[in-house]
């Protein structure tokens, strides 16, 4: 009685001053699993034991029976101590002589286990009896006895059923057979013999314990024949020291970066069982593709590699492969390439025309220039060297063309370039006039993760979202988790950004679109001096991403995007398509904005009635560019001579020609590679009833001076600071005028270059005037300097 209301009084008064809670008492390990439950890694806690705490509704409730059969069956009827055992322990031990007898109930075992007593004494006895009834009073019976099943000892440095069934059976304790549950029940009582695993089995000692208290058992519980039988069968356990390390890089970073498990968002059961997004299944598919392509180009100089695979359904990570080889030292094994920031080359190009598709600047039929162009100082090729005239902005993109991609970026706004990349999260940029042109063209380094993310986000209808490495707690909060994110696009503009990259044909593949059945929406990347390899696209609900080159940053030749991370990336396809038979693309709706038009595929704008070819392209109502086309115009000309009249006409004379009307630096173009095109007639001087001038034509684009820039002269010598003049023309201009301000400075053919010497610095607004009236200006600075 006495004793009741101690424990009784002793329970209001902790009530009111709540303990330590006992998962805190000890250190614990952390396992990390794959998203079927498969283990990827167990660690040790701070004090080198295997320790994983469980709680009690997380065990099977076959081996909370077992253990109370086992070790207490009045657990919940004593205050912590059992006196009939601790006499009878005593009487066995002292005065028979027999082998030492504890009686110790399971919060006196707990109470051991916590203060590391020495219990084989009288005085060890009472002062295990002490804590036992402190443990009472603190806890609950709920508590205590998940406490001990979280540290009770199974043998070598492993502590707790979680461990123990994690380590011997390979699965969670809540999956324990009836054989495993009733053997894992038994083993606290003389761990150091009955943990013991010859050979990758469970020893004799272990089996004759477990079968006698399945004897016990099967009195109490109706047990049916199958399980009888498993009895029978020999007991595999694995043994701690062949514990898996599996998907290293990717638990590596998880673990070193607990803010990636981000509990209050994800609603996480457990902080000792992290359950990640990785699928061990296609981790190894992929490991398989990335070590057996870096073997068979070794000869080329080819020593490392990594890849990525992000589901963009939830953005979890499925595999990661961070090098070549994990244990590989020389090429820096452990090094975490998807971390790493690296140069994209042109693998950020997509997101220049998603942003010019949203700002109404271009659409894919768009006719861009792709010819020689400076910017001051700075003359950008392309990749191959050549330049290729006239091209769409679908054809620019598939062939990573600088130049257009340049033009599109110049005319961005709100934002521009630097700062969609900022917005998309891309850390570590430095100030936008640090890049200057060199952004567009890949000179921003990015990581794999983060352009992971981007290309996730063409799939995502326009919405960034960040990568996850840890499911869901339940569904509802994946749910949430994936309605989650920022928009950066239109779903229009991502539409059509994934629509042009599917016709990118695979490596080896003629130009004619992919025959594949499943999809593959990709684009590759080549940074400056041939340091990073870049292959990135979309398949099915995937986001691959793959890079190859030196983690020390040394170049290779054979480091190009296409010829060296395509063919991997195209190899780790098809091995995830064979994995997966029935993986296929995910349906695409057309966004309810996006409409098809009629273009003239010579510029890409509204066809008129002389427009030689037309087709269809996306166009966006509202915001896409509208304008006629003007490159086709209809002449009249005199039969015979071809020059151009005016009117009124002679039907018998003269007869109505197309001539295309190319820009300047097209016709400078097509005239150095050779291709004849026939030049317009010159327009006579017949005013305003000029049949040609009513079709319009272009104005004048000012190519030099540049805008924004400051032209500087020199104290001593200000004449000898000389800007050059240049623009574009339409081809009917046949003479342009040069004003600064209000003075005329002088005048030029299409294509010829003026140089302007200014008189004093201030600001000057420079125009250009074409012979028909035409212009374009841009305002410019001149300072001087000593």
């Amino acid at each position: 009685m006495l004793v009741t209301v101690v424990l009784a009084g002793g329970r209001v008064w902790y009530r009111f001053h709540p303990p330590i809670p006992l998962r805190d008492w000890l250190p614990s390990s952390t396992a990390v699993l794959d998203d079927q439950g498969r283990l990827l890694r167990l660690t040790l806690a701070a004090d080198q034991q295997y320790r994983l705490w469980t709680p009690l509704d997380q065990l099977s409730p076959t081996l909370v029976q077992a253990v109370l059969l086992h070790e207490d069956r009045h657990f919940y009827l004593e205050p912590g101590f059992n006196p009939y055992s601790l006499l009878r322990g005593a009487f066995k031990t002292y005065v028979l002589r027999r082998h030492p007898q504890g009686g110790s109930t399971i919060t006196m075992q707990l109470a051991r286990l916590l203060w590391h007593l020495d219990t084989r004494s009288p005085w060890g006895k009472m002062q295990q009896v002490a804590r036992a009834i402190q443990l009472e009073l603190q806890y609950s019976k709920q508590a205590i006895l998940e406490a001990y099943l979280n540290d009770a000892p199974f043998g070598g440095n492993i502590q707790g059923v979680g461990a123990a069934s994690l380590i011997y059976f390979d699965h969670a304790p809540l999956d324990l057979s009836l054989p495993e549950s009733l053997a894992l029940a038994v083993m606290p009582q003389n761990p150091s013999v009955r943990g013991r695993v010859p050979a990758g089995l469970a020893g004799p000692e272990l089996l004759a314990a477990r079968n006698r208290l399945f004897r016990r058992w099967a009195h109490m519980h109706p047990v049916s024949a199958s399980e009888r039988a498993l009895f029978a069968l020999p007991m595999t356990l694995r043994p701690a020291d062949r514990l898996p390390f599996r998907a290293p890089w990717f638990v590596d970073q998880l673990l070193a970066d607990r803010m990636l498990l981000q509990p209050s968002s994800l609603g996480l059961p457990d902080r000792d069982w992290i359950h990640s997004t990785v699928d061990l299944r296609l981790q190894r598919a992929v490991d398989r593709q990335v070590q057996a392509y870096v073997a068979q180009q070794a000869i080329r100089g080819v020593h490392n590699a990594a890849a990525l695979l992000v589901d963009t359904r939830d953005m979890g990570i499925k595999a990661l492969i961070g090098s070549a080889d994990y244990f590989d030292t020389p090429i820096a094994g452990q090094v975490n390439g998807t971390n790493a920031k690296r140069s994209p080359g042109s693998a950020l190009k997509p997101f220049i025309y998603g942003l010019g598709f949203d700002q109404g600047i271009v659409i894919p039929a768009t006719v861009l220039r792709d010819v020689p162009t400076a910017y001051g100082a700075y003359a950008p090729e392309n990749f191959d060297g050549r330049f290729e005239g006239p091209v769409t902005v679908t054809q620019a993109l598939i062939r990573s063309r600088n130049i257009p991609a340049l033009d599109v970026a110049a005319q961005l706004s709100h934002p521009d370039f630097y700062h969609f990349l900022q917005s998309a999260g891309i850390a570590d940029l430095a100030r936008p006039e640090h890049y200057g042109l060199a952004l567009v063209l890949g000179g921003g380094e990015v990581t794999m993760q983060e352009m992971a993310k981007l290309y996730a986000m063409l799939a995502n209808q326009g919405v960034i979202k960040p990568l996850r490495f840890v499911q869901a707690a339940s569904n509802q909060t994946a749910h949430r988790l994936a309605a989650q994110g920022t928009r950066l696009l239109s779903r229009a503009a991502s539409f059509m950004v994934l629509d042009i990259l599917r016709q990118n044909p695979p490596p080896g593949l003629a130009p004619t679109g992919q025959p594949s059945p499943l999809p593959v929406a990709w684009k590759t990347g080549t940074s400056s001096s041939f340091r990073d390899a870049w292959s990135v696209g979309v398949f099915g609900p995937y986001v691959l991403v793959v890079w190859v080159g030196n983690f020390d940053g040394s170049p290779n030749p054979a480091f190009v995007g296409g010829e060296m991370a395509g063919p991997l990336f195209f190899n780790i396809v098809a091995a995830l398509k064979a994995e997966n038979p029935g993986l296929h693309d995910l349906p695409a709706p057309i966004p309810p904005r996006l409409r098809k038009v009629l273009v003239c595929l010579s510029s890409g704008a509204l066809p008129t009635a002389w427009c030689p070819r037309t087709g269809e392209s996306w166009f966006i109502p509202g915001v896409s560019p509208i304008r006629v086309d003007d490159v086709y115009r209809p002449v009249m000309v005199n039969r015979v001579t071809g020059a151009a009249v005016c009117p009124p006409f002679d039907p018998v004379q003269d007869e109505r020609k197309v001539f295309a009307y190319w820009p300047s630096d097209l016709q400078q173009l097509f005239a150095l590679a050779g291709i004849p095109r026939t030049q317009p007639p010159r327009s006579p001087a017949c005013g305003p009833l000029s049949l040609a001038d009513t079709i319009g034509g272009s104005p004048p684009q000012i190519t030099s001076p540049l805008a924004g820039n400051v032209y500087t002269q020199q104290l001593t010598h200000p004449a000898q600071a000389r800007i050059p003049l240049t623009v574009t023309t339409d081809a009917d201009v046949h003479r342009v005028y040069w004003f600064a301000d209000k003075s005329y400075i002088g005048q030029a053919e299409p294509g010829q270059t003026l140089f302007w010497s200014p008189s004093q610095p201030g600001s000057y607004t420079i125009r250009a005037v074409d012979d028909h009236g035409r212009a374009d200006e841009r305002l410019l600075r001149v300072a001087r300097v000593p």
